[in-house]
């Protein structure tokens, strides 16, 4: 075997998310002679970047003062502010809770914005390189983080080399930054080996799906912010809806559910598909069309979930740490701010990573955050007592004496027939799609089918026996894309794994109650190629 080619930096950032390259634009600022390269998964920036997304500018203010001379292509300034309960036939207007009031905020694309924030990295000297996928981590002798290596390409699905196989680099690097969003694989692994997660609670998650609709002209409102909490989610299930007025006639809207969510049956797409139906939502829609459509875990542990962000060698910044604010439904603002003050403290301490855990604990990004730990944990004992326990803890600003607990998503799940489920109605309406296979289409999503399976079920006679009897396969409800089919044929049932479809929501990594699937890369520039979402 030919020894690995190696490439050498000082930094190496893996994903070029708003945390990301926000840290290489920052650190490049501080010290223009630091040798920093970016690498992202996705086939190109902001492809696979998938958020509502209101930002909050203060942070963009700091770290390109001129910013808005030369906007992204989607930014729009908030104007009006509603926030509904809505009932199955209508709904109740509500106070707008404060940290939803959107006044000076903007309406972006966050894909569209990171691909035009790649480019003033570049124009700083920052190597920016869309299209290569982190497999792995390398470490030195004494166990620290050396780098990261690129996945191989030209794998066939039985492992052989295909004619265009090319082996994957070793980015080498004296430190490595971790911004690879919601339940990063690099991550996860980290968080293991150096048990960064020992003195904090299991991470907490939704999945938030999306679609960019055009519609004919004149419905509209260009900034008004539309939120919603009640229908189709029951009272014991969190869930909730944004609807974001663009402009050119677009609307982009969506459906957040909770992954801590006990019934087996719940069917996070479908309950999205149903909001779209509801009297309130479905004349705006009507005589549209789909642009795009895609799907992302969210991270909203908060507070009490965050992990040590430091080990030697490498630090966690922005969604792969844990930095979202959940009432808010905000993380850009907390991610680039994260990535700045890595960026800080990188540049002030010889490129070492010890003490930024300290740094971050103690700035505002955490000083947001503590104030807000005990809001979504307190709709784990239902919609009313979380939306009166939020009231609260806004009123005494988050100075309660307690901090309420997270448990793992998955361990949440009952088994059949634990508690009597609410009935749901997942029945087929009239908007599009017409099913969880379209909407794959609408995500653009494309991987090589002779490729290695990048979804990894550590032992699928589980899924055709226990899981049946105890859950009955919940990966073919929560998962958005169709990826998991239970198929009976004549060598009897079995687990189907159409990892084609796949949209890179790492739902399935993150809701399965045996914890038996492993989400790992595949080939660099596979996977949903999101427009403008």
């Amino acid at each position: 075997m030919s020894e690995r080619e190696t490439m050498e930096y000082d930094v190496v950032v893996v994903g070029a998310g708003p945390a990301g390259l926000s840290f290489a634009i920052r650190l490049k600022q501080l010290q223009p002679d630091t040798s920093i390269c970016v690498i992202e998964k996705a086939s190109t920036i902001g492809a696979q970047i998938l958020s509502g997304a209101v930002i909050e500018p203060q942070p963009l203010d700091a770290l390109l003062p001129g910013w808005r001379d030369n906007p992204p292509p989607i930014c729009v300034p908030a104007t009006d502010d509603e926030f509904w309960l809505l009932n199955k036939t209508g709904g109740r207007k509500l106070p707008v809770p404060p940290g939803m009031n959107n006044h000076g905020n903007f309406i972006v694309s966050l894909g569209a914005m990171c691909a035009w924030l790649a480019p003033q990295a570049e124009a700083l000297g920052v190597d920016v390189f869309p299209g290569f996928a982190a497999a792995d981590t390398v470490h030195n002798d004494d166990g620290s983080v050396a780098g990261v290596r690129i996945g191989d390409m030209g794998v066939a699905k039985d492992g052989s080399h295909k004619s265009g196989y090319t082996q994957g680099i070793d980015i080498r690097a004296r430190v490595t930054v971790l911004a690879e969003g919601a339940r990063g694989s690099l991550t996860k692994q980290l968080i293991k080996r150096f048990r960064l997660d020992a003195d904090s609670d299991p991470q907490g998650y939704s999945i938030g799906i999306k679609e960019l609709w055009q519609v004919p002209a004149g419905r509209v409102t260009p900034g008004k912010i539309v939120h919603s909490v009640g229908w189709p989610a029951d009272s014991r299930t969190y869930g909730g809806s944004f609807l974001y007025h663009l402009d050119g006639d677009r609307i982009a809207l969506g459906y957040v559910s909770g992954l801590d969510y006990t019934d087996p049956n719940y069917q996070p797409w479908e309950a999205f598909q149903q909001w779209k139906n509801h009297p309130m939502v479905k004349p705006l829609l009507e005589g549209g069309s789909i642009l795009s459509a895609g799907a992302r875990a969210i991270v909203t542990g908060g507070y009490q979930s965050l992990p040590k962000v430091e080990m030697p060698g490498a630090l966690l910044i922005g969604d792969t740490a844990g930095l979202l604010n959940v009432p808010k439904i905000k993380g850009t603002h907390q991610a680039i701010r994260s990535g700045m003050l890595a960026a800080e403290h990188l540049a002030a301490h010889d490129l070492k990573p010890a003490g930024f855990d300290a740094k971050l604990r103690g700035s505002e990004v955490m000083a947001e955050l503590k104030k807000v730990r005990n809001i979504k944990p307190g709709f784990k004992k239902g919609l009313w007592f979380g939306m009166v326990n939020a009231a609260w803890e806004t009123a005494v600003g988050g100075a309660s004496p307690w901090t309420l607990k997270n448990k793992a998503d998955w361990s949440m799940l009952h088994k059949l027939g634990q508690q009597e489920e609410p009935k749901r109605d997942y029945m087929q309406r009239d908007l599009p799609p017409r099913d969880r296979l379209a909407a794959v289409y609408f995500a653009a999503t494309e991987h090589d089918e002779d490729q290695p399976v990048h979804l990894q079920v550590a032992d699928t006679s589980v899924c055709v026996t226990k899981c049946a009897e105890e859950y009955g396969n919940p990966c073919i409800r929560f998962c958005p894309a169709n990826v998991y089919e239970i198929v009976d044929d004549e060598a009897g049932k079995r687990l189907q794994i159409n990892a084609a479809n796949c949209v890179h929501c790492k739902t399935c990594d993150i809701k399965d109650p045996y914890q038996i699937i492993n989400w790992v890369t595949p080939e660099g520039g596979s996977g949903p190629n999101y427009q403008n979402l």
